[in-house]
């Protein structure tokens, strides 16, 4: 079966252009959407996203600041900026890159954040109201993953959704929205027993642990949907979690590494921010 490649930058530009002209439209009433990036150290990757994320933002017309601190930062300083920024009203959104220093707890630092600013979907207020079905900011890279997978045109509704991952950031939130799609959802982790009986059941298959190249073609059955979240650098290139060449040619639709789910994170984020900016209106 020859597999269609979803393709996440297109959709990603598709959805950027809509979010362009709903900027457009609150800047013709001098509403101007903010974002604050928070960016602690030098780590390399993260300064990648960092820089993807302000581009994003300019590109579209969001109002963006980057604020670069110091990896000797201390906690509570991190928290005293965080502090300035739920009180500056040009920031409609605050965005903590993880992850953080050892010495700085990050639960600590992503609850300071005011649940209204929480564009990232990470506060517990925010993870509560998700997990009751109550109006909230949804994370950013489990919203990308189901938009991704309703762009193919395919529905949720009855599927049986296999989750590999059960992290805060995607596992979790990643199976909740399925769930709230009408999915039959599985979710299978470090612990589960009989992985690829279980993965080779999926209509739909979300892969998101940071294992190189995990899923492979006898994993997955005949015309399965895979979405692959996972980020790995071998041999200095990105892979996913899924192992592409051998799966490609057995699933329905399957999301390419780099060029899925990657991209639609940030486009989430973008969408967050001004749904943010309206919300303070």
């Amino acid at each position: 079966m020859m597999s269609n490649i979803i393709d996440g930058k297109q959709v990603s530009l598709e959805i950027r252009d809509s979010l362009t002209e709903e900027v457009k439209k609150l800047q013709k009433q001098d509403i101007q959407p903010g974002l604050a990036v928070v960016i602690v150290g030098s780590d390399p990757a993260s300064q990648t996203y960092v820089r993807a994320k302000a581009k994003a933002c300019n590109n579209i017309g969001i109002y963006s600041e980057v604020y670069e601190l110091p990896e000797e930062i201390t906690e509570q300083q991190l928290l005293e900026k965080i502090d300035e920024l739920n009180s500056d009203m040009r920031i409609h959104g605050i965005l903590v890159q993880l992850p953080l220093p050892k010495d700085i707890n990050e639960q600590a630092v992503i609850e300071r954040i005011s649940a209204d600013k929480d564009v990232d979907g990470f506060h517990i207020l925010n993870a509560g109201k998700l997990l009751v079905g109550q109006d909230s900011y949804l994370p950013c890279t489990p919203a990308g993953c189901i938009e991704l997978i309703k762009r193919t045109g395919e529905t949720l509704e009855g599927k049986h959704v296999v989750v590999i991952g059960r992290s805060n950031i995607v596992g979790k939130p990643v199976a909740l929205l399925s769930l709230y799609e009408n999915a039959t959802v599985t979710i299978c982790h470090s612990r589960t027993q009989n992985l690829a009986e279980i993965v080779k059941q999926g209509d739909i298959v979300i892969a998101a642990v940071g294992r190189p190249k995990m899923i492979t073609a006898d994993m997955v059955k005949d015309g399965a949907i895979v979405i692959d979240v996972g980020i790995n650098r071998v041999d200095g290139k990105l892979v996913g979690d899924v192992d592409f060449e051998q799966v490609k040619d057995k699933a329905s639709f399957i999301t390419p590494v780099p060029g899925g789910v990657g991209p639609m994170t940030i486009t989430m984020l973008l969408q967050n921010t001004i749904v943010a900016c309206k919300k303070s209106v």
